[in-house]
Formats: structure tokens, sequence, C-alpha cells
């Protein structure tokens, strides 16, 4: 797909910091010619976040997932390394894997084609005679990954600019968190009916908060602290809060103990940062809570929230007690999102919906606006 000459007007709006460009045009979330130039632009180029490594804690722990429409399967091979495959058989291109779990090997339910952990191809039935077969020219298809405080990341193109290159100063802005040794303590799954930018750039964004969340969360949060400049594919703004930003206003009396290596200012708020395309991070005082989202076609997304702390903090006497207000927060908040963000896709299927201006309170959102145009943009 060329982009019209009218989307690459309206997506050349979209550039510059929040006081000067346009939201993204309404095609870029309900077009489904849109969506699949942004499968090929935004997904299968560069690297797509897939969430926290320890999802995949054992070797032979395995998940299977659609990127972009690309069907992957996420393993940790015997040596410990995160490897992803194609999930599609080299026979006749069954997916091999659904869901996720632990095997010690990968089996195609199909012709039971046995795949090793590593990709090899170890096993296929009846086929002595086939002339020119080589077990060894059918290992599936296996994508680059890596591993950075604590998130793991796969990439579907060939040669990908270097992983801490496209990450930039996130790990030297998150460093007193120490992210790399939290532990996840939970982690749900849901969907939405909405596109996966719209959620994404709602956990991103000051501006909503005292219309949506009054009474849970809203009076919590002070005006964010002016918008940082970065270095490398993500946005990130940080502010004060009264209490902390992890529970609820009613629940502050049960705060966990704050990280010691933070700063005052970081122990008295929180950071929300936004690693392009699908991984959104809030760190706060006690820890971080964060959400991966995915497309499942431009009208709908798959997320999932993921809640993470220090090791000694999930060590504590009663911790499983106390984090269950942590996750009423979190559950509370998103659905009190939720049916706005769906009221928000109905009204951009309009086609009278408008590109807007942004407000001071939504420089994140701003920032990936360029960076997605920009992505859109260099197809011609």
């Amino acid at each position: 797909m060329r982009l019209s000459a009218d989307l690459a007007e309206a997506l050349g709006r979209c550039t510059g910091l929040a006081a000067d460009s346009h939201t993204l045009p309404a095609a870029c979330y309900v077009d489904p010619e849109v969506a699949a130039l942004e499968a090929e632009t935004v997904f299968r180029q560069g690297w797509v976040g897939i969430g926290r490594g320890d999802r995949w804690a054992a070797s032979g722990d395995y998940a299977a997932m659609d990127l972009g429409g690309v069907p992957v399967v996420v393993v940790r091979d015997e040596e410990g390394v995160l490897r992803a495959y194609a999930n599609t058989c080299r026979h006749r291109s069954a997916q091999v894997m659904e869901g996720e779990g632990h095997c010690t090997k990968m089996r195609c339910p199909f012709h039971f084609w046995t795949y090793g952990l590593d990709g090899r191809l170890l096993g296929a039935p009846s086929m002595r005679d086939t002339n020119g077969f080589e077990r060894a020219d059918h290992g599936l298809i296996e994508f680059m990954t890596a591993e950075r405080q604590g998130f793991a990341f796969v990439s579907l193109e060939d040669s990908p600019p270097p992983i801490d290159d496209w990450l930039g100063d996130f790990p030297d802005l998150h460093a007193r968190w120490d992210l790399g040794s939290m532990v996840t303590t939970r982690r749900r799954e849901f969907t939405v009916a909405c596109n996966w930018k719209a959620f994404a750039e709602v956990f991103n964004e000051y501006y909503h908060l005292p219309y949506v969340h009054p009474g849970s969360i809203d009076d919590t949060y002070d005006d964010p602290d002016d918008p940082e400049v970065v270095v490398g594919a993500w946005a990130t703004h940080a502010g004060t809060t009264q209490g902390t930003g992890g529970l609820l206003e009613a629940d502050q009396v049960k705060a966990l103990p704050v990280i010691g290596t933070l700063n005052d200012r970081e122990a008295h708020g929180v950071r929300y940062s936004w690693l392009y395309p699908t991984l959104v991070t809030a760190t706060g005082a006690e820890g971080m809570w964060m959400y991966e989202v995915y497309p499942d076609g431009p009208d709908r997304c798959r997320c999932a929230q993921v809640v993470c702390f220090p090791p000694e903090t999930a060590a504590l006497e009663g911790f499983a007690e106390v984090a269950e207000a942590y996750y009423e927060r979190f559950d509370v908040a998103i659905a009190e999102d939720i049916p706005m963000l769906e009221r928000q896709h109905r009204g951009m299927r309009s086609p009278f919906a408008r590109q807007g201006r942004f407000s001071y309170l939504e420089p994140n959102v701003a920032r990936f606006a360029g960076w997605y145009a920009d992505r859109l943009l260099s197809v011609g």
C-alpha cells in the first residue's frame, strides 16, 4: 500500500512538540489498509516489546503470540536463552504451538513434525521416500531476541538496529528502579474493543484524569513535569503524587516500602514511559505496573496488565494481601478507562472524525504520534 496524498499530508502534521503538532488521523485507528501498512512498518521493522522476561522463567517455558499479523512462538531454550520462531510448521504451515506453558519439544499437531527448543527439526514421520529431504533444512525460522532491564524484545526484521540504540537512554533514566531485578507478581490478560494505540495513549496522558477517574486516582496526581527530551524509540514524562500513584485514594495507608535507591522526587511520584510500540510502563515509589498491548485488527486489542516489585518487597510477610490493594487500583482505573476508549473508537469510525490538537498534558502521546507518522511516511 502507498499512502494517499491526504493521509500523507495529515501524518505530516503530527511531527513536532505537543504544542505544535496534531493528533493522528482517525484512519490510523480504524482503516484496515492503514493497519496492514502499520504491520509492515511498525511491527515488522525494529523491535517489539513482548513483556517481562520472567514470563519465561525456566527452560521450556513458551508462549505463542501474534505480532502484527505474524504468528510467533517464544521459548526459553536449554541454555536459558530466550528464542523466538515463526509459529509456522515447515511442512504445511500449521501453527505449531498455542497458548503458553512448558514443553521439552515443540510438536505440530497436524502431522507431528517435532522441533527442539533450538528450532531444529527433530522428527518428521513418513518422509523416508521424499527425495532430497533433509531435516537440517527444515528447522523453524528464527527471529532475533533481546532482554534488557528485565524486558523481552523480538525483531521480525532481518537486520534490526542494535537493541541498545533502540532503547536509547531508557535504561539510564530508570536506573535507580533496578528494573532488571524486579519480579512479576501478577499478569492478567484481557481484550478491549478499541485500537491498540488508543489503549497505550490513555496510559500516557494526565488530561483525562479529572473527568474519567474522579474519586479513584485523580486527586493522587499533580500536574506532570515539563516533558523530557529522550534518545531512542520511547517517550516519558514524570510527575509528583499525593501519596503513592500505585494505590486508590482511599487505600494510601496500605503503601508498601519505598524503593531505597530512588531520589526524593522519584520516591514521591510516578514516571510514565512508552517503549514503542507495545509496552507502557509506570515506575512508582514501590514498584512498576505496565501494560503490553497488541493489535487484533484495527478495532480490537489484546492487553496484559503486569505488576512488578523488588524481590525483597515481594518476600515481605503479608505481601500477597497488601499487593491486592495495588491490583485493585489498577483494575479500577482500567475499568474506568475501557468504556471511554470504546466510546472513542466508535467516534473515530465516523466519516466526520478530524484531527485534533494536543494539550500540554499529553506529551508522550504527541511524541508517539510523531514517531508513528514517520514510520508510515517512510514508505512514501
